[in-house]
């Protein structure tokens, strides 16, 4: 980032979002963006029209999920596999769409949901409905209870307390950052989200640190930097409503399980404790190993820098009343959500709740005009749960499962350690190369739910260790908008990202290979693994 002459490295609005200097794309991603509408089209016109798929025709009706049965039966067999056909071809040309960056991505989640439609994938009720999905209401409620803490500013005052408390030492300094995005996850379902209201304030501990970004880095800024995106990423791994892509995996593994919902208690239980564990182990790694802090680097090295930041605090006044009406919102729907299970309320009614009671006037915290609904990533995502429907209308997951694993020769004899160790291994390394969680979702997680009703795995027993790596988007800036958005801080290269982000990837697959051995299978999820 550049400096001018008069910089304040401690105001906190020099490092607002929309100052920070923006990565033009690379000649490899302009070409990319240029090819991709045709590559769709041709991959779209061969799948269709020209090339037949002898697996997708000969189907049969005893392998089919129950939805996909229902829609056999109703249309015959012959639409059904032409429907096959369009699925197929649809999920590829949109996955090329997405991956290329060659549309908007809510420009190709209309494309989808009309392709699905003008194919007979499934019917207009069905493909028009998502948009009204109990996800999609609890995706939109979110931010509206999010818009809270923006407005009334709690996560800023909880952030600025935090660092005036501990920020004399760069150790409890990062800890601190550790408390902060493990309680933001748990309230805010965009990591985006999270990592514009915390940048400004991590921004200027790492100058009060010394490090300013460019020439002027050290690895107290690494750190803080890298560990937030890690953080950020990780701790929204916790919660089932700590992302979209998490939401949307809860979504489709309900589905598969004939649930409304996926159980925010549950989620919690079996992913907390691993997203806690790997954030710790991140510390670690980064303060002790891979950037270590030197001697001049563990204490503030800009004099006035921690009482700068006590004087923002101060500046923003004792607490009041909408402050703390905000909190109570807050803390009551926490408290619902993860007792969901025993008083039997969904998640997104109980957001319906909370969010109308912010919403009251003088009861309320905010008008409708406060609130940030981002309605290009509603319509994404409803494209997204369209191309869900039609994977469970056609059944197309467990079919191309079949018959990949077939030409693989892994059949019943086949392990179930062994298919779990290669599904979450494929499923956490292609976040270095995808750009979209809800992508890797839409991927694998119907394919993990075709595994287990091929080969007659216990339900989830695949698709929730998946779905618990979603979130594993940090080893290159442009794995997630966050991994994006904090490397244009300046305060860390590509190369340092890589050495940080690909340790813990690695560790990771390891810990859900450990997890899997031992709380999940303790929870009834998995089998044995070892």
């Amino acid at each position: 980032m550049e400096k001018e002459k008069n910089f304040d490295p401690l105001d906190m609005n020099n490092y607002r979002v929309e100052k920070l200097k923006g990565q033009d794309k690379s000649v490899f991603e302009r070409w990319m963006a240029r090819l991709g509408i045709p590559l769709a089209i041709l991959a779209f016109v061969l799948i269709y029209l020209c090339v037949d798929i002898p697996f997708l025709r000969d189907i049969s009706p005893d392998a089919l999920g129950k939805t996909a049965l229902a829609r056999w039966k109703a249309i015959g067999a012959e639409p059904f596999a032409r429907a096959n056909h369009a699925m197929l071809a649809i999920f590829v040309a949109s996955i090329i769409l997405w991956i290329t960056e060659a549309l908007p991505n809510y420009l190709t989640s209309l494309i989808v949901i009309l392709a699905i439609v003008l194919t007979g994938v499934t019917t207009e009720q069905t493909a028009f409905a998502q948009l009204g999905h109990p996800v999609m209401w609890l995706n939109i409620l979110s931010f509206v209870l999010a818009s809270m803490l923006v407005k009334t500013r709690v996560a800023k005052r909880f952030a600025l307390w935090l660092m005036a408390r501990f920020g004399r030492s760069a150790g409890r300094v990062i800890l601190s950052f550790v408390i902060i995005n493990i309680v933001l996850s748990a309230f805010i379902s965009a990591t985006t989200a999270k990592a514009t209201i915390l940048l400004p304030v991590f921004m200027v501990i790492a100058a009060i640190y010394g490090a300013t970004g460019g020439k002027d880095r050290n690895n107290m800024g690494r750190n803080l930097v890298l560990q937030n995106l890690f953080q950020i990423n990780i701790g929204a791994s916790g919660f089932i409503t700590g992302s979209g892509a998490n939401l949307l995996a809860g979504s489709l593994m309900a589905g598969a399980a004939g649930w409304t919902l996926f159980s925010f208690q549950d989620w919690f239980v079996a992913a907390f404790p691993l997203a806690l564990l790997l954030i710790l182990v991140g510390w670690f790694v980064g303060v002790k190993i891979i950037f270590p802090l030197a001697p001049g680097e563990r204490r503030p090295s800009l004099e006035g820098g921690i009482e700068r930041m006590r004087q923002e605090l101060r500046d923003m006044g004792k607490m009041n009343a909408r402050e703390y009406r905000a909190i109570a919102i807050f803390v009551a729907v926490l408290a619902l959500w993860a007792t969901d299970k025993q008083h039997g309320i969904s998640q997104t009614t109980i957001a319906f709740a909370g969010a109308v009671v912010a919403l009251l006037p003088r009861v309320g915290i905010v008008a409708w005009n406060d609130v940030d609904i981002p309605w290009h990533l509603m319509i994404f995502s409803a494209g997204a749960y369209t191309l869900g429907a039609g994977l469970d209308a056609t059944s197309l997951p467990a079919t191309l499962v079949d018959a990949g694993f077939g030409s693989l020769g892994i059949d019943n004899s086949t392990p179930y350690a062994l298919i779990y160790a290669l599904l979450t291994f494929v499923m956490l390394f292609s976040a270095i190369v995808f750009q979209s969680k809800t992508m890797r979702v839409l991927i694998f997680i119907p394919i993990a739910l075709g595994v287990e009703q091929r080969f007659h795995f216990p339900p989830l027993s695949l698709a929730f260790p998946l779905a618990l790596l979603t979130e594993h988007v940090y080893v290159l800036p442009f794995n997630s908008k966050p991994a994006l958005l904090l490397y244009n801080t300046g305060q860390y290269s590509w190369s340092d990202t890589f050495k940080f982000g690909i340790t813990m990837m690695t560790i990771s697959w390891v810990a859900i290979l450990l997890w899997g051995e031992t709380v999940l299978h303790w929870l009834g999820y998995t089998r044995t693994l070892f």
